[in-house]
């Protein structure tokens, strides 16, 4: 093995702990606070608010550049972002921490930053000149010299190994690599302070702005128009592009430069197509770009959940959707954000997914889920819902798959509004209830005789209890609606019919250890289970697990395909590749190129057909998923 220091971070196995690195500087604030005379230590303050805002930079830069529907006819590498690149990217602010140790080695090397001016605009002169006669050249022998043999192997080729560039890949690199960075971004800074021109705002706005062109060239989003190199040439020499730099990592052997492609012009390593590629790129802006093959209509569940999204915190949304105390600060401005898309806002495009070369898009109606039990939002949701579907068919979608409240039955009817409002639809309208009932019944030991269902005369309880009385097991069903139950009786089959038993309060299941919820249920309902039953479910919110003499299920979902690729969000609180079982309904649909519309009422006999296709193609339910990592672990 060849050895490589400075290839890896010291703090690497410090997880959160690393920023205690950070320690130092703020104990030394407090202690200069504490003395008689203060004096108190400013530059240590200024290194603790740079790191900051070098921080918020990266992650403002990569907010916008994965808000799809404002930039996804901008993007330059059209795959997206997966699970691999994000762990692998995780700890990509580790240069701040390495270049504030620095900051403080160089604040005792050189007392000529110890009492510099708010301003002096000489400094910005001198730092202007001193980056772009020594840092530009500097950097661009530097990276060249890192694409060479036993340098990229052991260093480089970290920073190369995100297949998608985003404004955090800029981060993503060495101790090596970085220092030599901290040589780059020092010589414009130092050099001005050692002239006596340095100031507090030089030494704030060039690393501001360094942070934010190396963000922006990392960022995969063009936002420079080509209309503006057209009328000033110059500037394409001036002004390293997203689209230059996308280059870079897809030809490794041009483009090298660190803002100016000048140097580049001058060492032989422009990429001939740079130009053109950008013009492509910066065309584009204006077209619809790819049209998704299948869309997966979501909503907002709650203010927690609307944080939950690659475009407000990327490594957040790659995590099952939980109570994160971190976030709470930020909870008035997600509030903010949903009373502005209550009073202004359409349906949106959240994130994307490739399945064996198709494109399958997550949309989502501006509406939180306590809005759908509003009456007089309800007119207004269906609209946002109808729009969707006919955009949908507008671009040639082939299956748009409605999520949770977006086919509510008191609100659409499943669906059936829109299909019998517009009868020559082409894209195929799925509400997917069809796998949730076969997820949900599949996990049903074969041997049960009897089991309580909750929510029975739903959609999804009429299916389930169908079925499960035609395989001869009891199912009692809890309901004050003896016309609903008789209603669903009636459908079975004659000499099924007496499986099905109407009930109408909990204690008629305390003997009973399979209980199926469909209606959110308290402590003292669950109280009446017996010991060792298992909760299955298909309520949202699931339900609280009370009891711990009893086992939860957890709501109906599949894994996709091994073969998926750029997933990189999880869905709400599902697993890592794990989706809703009606998301998981409509990508079968879709795969089997059924030409059907699936709303309104499940058909009962389709149930096994749909679980069969959803076999074939490769998903997985998630028990036998789990079980499998299980097996693997051991």
């Amino acid at each position: 093995m060849v050895f490589a220091p400075l290839s890896t971070w010291p703090w690497e196995n410090l997880g959160i702990f690393k920023y205690l690195l950070y320690g130092p500087f703020a104990a030394k604030v407090l202690h200069s606070w504490m003395q008689e005379e203060p004096r108190i230590e400013y530059w240590c303050i200024h290194i603790l608010i740079l790191s900051l805002v070098r921080c918020l930079i990266h992650l403002y830069w990569n907010s916008y550049s994965n808000m799809l529907f404002l930039t996804r006819n901008r993007r330059i590498i059209e795959k997206g972002i997966d699970f691999k690149q994000i762990d692998s990217e995780w700890n990509w602010d580790n240069f701040v921490i390495l270049h504030a140790l620095v900051a403080a080695m160089a604040y005792y090397s050189f007392p000529c930053l110890e009492h510099l001016p708010i301003w002096n605009t000489k400094g910005f002169i001198a730092a202007l000149i001193l980056h772009v006669t020594v840092s530009e050249p500097l950097y661009y022998y530097f990276h060249r010299f890192f694409h060479q043999n036993y340098l990229f192997t052991n260093y480089h080729s970290l920073h190369h190994s995100s297949p998608v560039p985003q404004c955090v890949s800029a981060g993503h690199a060495t101790p090596l690599e970085h220092l030599a960075l901290s040589v780059v971004i020092a010589i414009p800074v130092l050099g001005s302070s050692l002239m006596g021109f340095g100031s507090i705002s030089l030494i704030y706005g060039y690393i501001m702005v360094f942070d934010f062109l190396r963000s922006m060239a990392h960022s995969n989003v063009e936002i420079v128009s080509h209309k503006l190199f057209e009328s000033l040439p110059i500037l394409r020499y001036l002004l390293c592009t997203p689209t230059y730099h996308s280059l870079h990592h897809t030809e490794m052997d041009t483009n090298f430069c660190l803002f100016m492609p000048v140097f580049d012009a001058m060492g032989n390593t422009l990429n001939a197509k740079s130009w053109q590629k950008h013009k492509e790129i910066s065309l584009a802006a204006g077209k619809n770009g790819r049209v998704p093959d299948f869309v997966f209509l979501v909503h907002v569940v709650d203010i927690q959940s609307s944080m939950h999204v690659p475009f407000a915190i990327r490594t957040v949304s790659s995590l099952p959707c939980g109570t994160l105390y971190y976030l709470i600060p930020f909870w008035p401005v997600a509030f903010m954000y949903m009373l502005l898309m209550w009073a202004w806002s359409k349906t949106f495009l959240v994130s994307f997914y490739y399945l064996r070369g198709k494109l399958h898009q997550t949309w989502a109606v501006p509406r939180y889920g306590f809005h759908y039990f509003l009456p007089f939002a309800r007119e207004g949701i269906n609209n946002l819902i109808e729009q969707a579907i006919l955009r949908a068919d507008r671009l040639g979608v082939k299956v748009i798959s409605l999520a949770a409240l977006n086919k509510n039955e008191s609100l659409n009817g499943g669906g059936t509004l829109f299909v019998d409002k517009h009868p020559n639809l082409k894209v195929r309208v799925v509400h997917g209830n069809t796998l949730t009932a076969a997820v949900i019944l599949n996990e049903i030991p074969k041997d049960v005789k009897e089991v309580f269902l909750t929510g029975a005369t739903s959609k999804l309880g009429r299916a389930i209890a169908l079925y499960l009385c035609r395989r001869r097991v009891r199912v009692l069903m809890l309901t004050l609606s003896t016309e609903r139950f008789q209603k669903i009786q009636k459908e079975a089959p004659v000499d099924c019919q007496n499986y099905l038993v109407q009930v109408t309060k909990y204690q008629a299941a305390k003997n009973c250890k399979t209980w199926i919820v469909g209606k959110w249920i308290t402590l003292r309902e669950q109280s009446w289970a017996p010991s060792g039953t298992h909760f299955h479910q298909f309520v949202v919110p699931p339900i609280l697990h009370f009891r711990k003499d009893c086992t939860y299920g957890d709501l109906a979902a599949m894994k996709l395909p091994d073969d998926v690729e750029g997933l990189g969000c999880c869905e709400y609180s599902m697993d890592r590749g794990v989706v809703h079982a009606c998301h998981a309904g409509g990508v079968v649909h879709f795969l089997e190129g059924w030409n059907h519309h699936e709303v309104g009422a499940i058909d009962v006999d389709k149930i096994d057909l749909v679980w069969k296709a959803a076999m074939k193609h490769g998903l997985k339910p998630v028990s036998s998923f789990k079980e499998g990592m299980i097996k693997g672990d051991e």
